[in-house]
């Protein structure tokens, strides 16, 4: 890990929704938490509905993270374009969030610890 981020396992059990639907819940979560940003939690992909999901070309790049990859988040009232990313080959120093989705949390998208 590097001395700018920490990945720690997150206490409990959390959940995601987005336009009134379940996405997915889990207590095997991750916490990352960047320099001095709000903490993020990534779920783990098998523990997700990944139907609700739509692979998009969006990229971005993290100098300490590596490359992510995006989907949009696709409900039965509308779509939230590139809403969650993954990084599918992290850098090393953060290489246990490979397999692991985070999501924008907007108007529509929460995540909630229950």
């Amino acid at each position: 890990m590097t001395k700018h981020i920490t990945i720690t396992p997150a206490v409990g059990t959390w959940v995601v929704r987005a336009g009134g639907a379940v996405l997915g819940e889990s207590s095997r979560a991750l916490e990352l938490v960047e320099g001095d940003l709000p903490p993020i939690i990534y779920f783990p992909r098998e523990d997700l509905g990944m139907a609700f999901f739509d692979a998009t070309d969006h990229k971005e790049t993290c100098p300490h993270k590596g490359e992510a990859s995006y989907f949009s988040i696709m409900s039965k009232s509308r779509t939230y374009e590139n809403a969650v990313w993954s990084y599918e080959s992290p850098k090393e120093e953060v290489a246990e969030i490979k397999g692991y989705l985070a999501f924008h949390v907007q108007d529509g998208v929460a995540v909630e610890q229950v």
